[in-house]
């Protein structure tokens, strides 16, 4: 061991709090970036933030046909208010005519409810702490579920299920049946001991099935007080001339810059604590004004390189995606993966296919046997297609998919796969799939 001094050269990334506020901003939606700028004008005096003139909100149908000025958007003059369950069902209180002591039973119930609509608790639990007796419990539990929506005050799925059942104008009491006394097997789909069983068809059970599939299983959740989300596209991808352009759409984002009337703190040439504050305030906005043009500018690169890559999906009406990775996109523009990431996720561009998530266009590739790649997301779309013309008395298992893959589109795909795909996109299994005739 020996002691000495050596020169050593080596690189390393310093994180700067410039470039760290830069990463910070470009993961943020075009919502989360307004408020997040307002939120910075709270503590920063020097910060001067102007709103935009109000775009209006438009598709992109409006925007390659039409003015902007021609077609006014509804949704720039609705006021979003949703009533939650409870106050949706205690306005219903007010139509009955009940005493001082029933009403406060009555609202005390319609508290004990989940949001799904379902009783949260046994009745005898809620009778108990309201000092009534089960048979006064059951009266106000009755009426509660004849209530909109149909369905609510319901103890489980069977119960939810057959109040609904009950409310229809064309009463089916074979479906009311099944599901009052072979609600398990009906599920689990032993549809031939039920049809034995009541000596009716097949095809009358499926009917039974039909009509239930268009019941509500939790009808207290249309009422649910979240806010109504909308999305805006932060870019817009036109055909133009047979190819694409990418244009930005960044209204909503404020502009930003350098509030004039506090840099008189500056003329003071003193290093004294005001001069020093002001600077410090001035180097933020500086910061910020530089992290959001660089954002920008990452959002439009990467727009524009995934626009090339997914040409022939723009253009045509009938195109499918290619393979495409983050990792291709970021070498393109070269910058890091992550950066690419970023940029994409809960970034949204309006386009001739809808509005996309950009990170949707993104998909894994499989090879088909010309070596070829093709894109995961276009196999779930021929899967959605073939499905929705096969025989629905015959339906086609996922074997059968899988060799049809093979001879009509060259794909190779396993069996575990198509199983794979085909939960994602929420089809059920041939089994389940399968109709009966009438």
């Amino acid at each position: 061991m020996q002691f000495g001094l050596y020169q050593q050269q080596t690189t390393s990334l310093v994180m700067t709090q410039e470039l760290r506020q830069a990463i910070h901003l470009l993961q943020f939606s075009a919502v989360e970036l307004a408020n997040f700028i307002n939120d910075q004008a709270l503590d920063n005096p020097l910060l001067d933030v102007k709103e935009r003139p109000k775009m209006e909100e438009y598709s992109y149908s409006t925007f390659t046909h039409a003015s902007k000025e021609d077609h006014p958007s509804p949704i720039d003059y609705a006021l979003v208010t949703r009533a939650n369950l409870s106050d949706h069902l205690l306005l219903q209180i007010q139509e009955l005519r009940l005493t001082d002591k029933q009403k406060k039973d009555f609202t005390y119930l319609v508290y004990s409810l989940r949001e799904d609509g379902y009783l949260a608790r046994p009745l005898e639990e809620l009778c108990e702490e309201l000092c009534i007796d089960i048979e006064e419990g059951e009266d106000l539990l009755f009426t509660l579920q004849s209530f909109e929506p149909a369905g609510v005050g319901a103890r489980d799925l069977q119960e939810c299920l057959l109040l609904q059942l009950e409310r229809l104008e064309k009463r089916n009491f074979l479906a009311e049946q099944v599901l009052t006394h072979y609600m398990e097997p009906f599920a689990k789909r032993k549809w031939k001991e039920i049809s034995l069983e009541l000596s009716v068809s097949l095809a009358e059970i499926q009917e039974v099935n039909d009509l239930i599939q268009t019941l509500d299983p939790r009808p207290g959740t249309q009422y649910m007080s979240e806010p109504v989300q909308f999305v805006r596209p932060e870019l817009r991808i036109v055909p133009y001339e047979g190819d694409l352009l990418v244009h930005l759409e960044d209204d909503i984002i404020p502009n930003v810059g350098l509030n004039r009337h506090y840099e008189e703190l500056l003329k003071n040439e003193a290093d004294n604590e005001a001069s020093q504050y002001a600077k410090q305030k001035i180097q933020q906005v500086q910061w910020l004004m530089k992290s959001i043009q660089q954002r920008k500018q990452t959002i439009v690169k990467v727009g524009e390189a995934i626009a090339r890559h997914q040409k022939e999906y723009f253009l045509n009406k009938n195109g499918a995606l290619k393979p495409l990775t983050l990792k291709e996109i970021a070498d393109e523009i070269e910058v890091h993966e992550s950066t690419v990431s970023r940029a994409t996720t809960n970034k949204y561009a309006d386009t001739p296919r809808g509005v996309i998530e950009l990170k949707s266009l993104f998909s894994s590739s499989v090879q088909n046997g010309l070596g070829e790649s093709t894109s995961s997301r276009s196999i779930k779309e021929w899967m959605k297609e073939l499905i929705a013309s096969e025989n629905k008395q015959k339906p086609l298992s996922d074997a059968k998919i899988v060799n049809w893959l093979q001879q009509e589109k060259d794909t190779t795909v396993s069996r575990r796969a198509i199983a794979k795909y085909r939960d994602e996109l929420g089809i059920p299994s041939s089994s389940k799939r399968k109709r009966f005739e009438s």
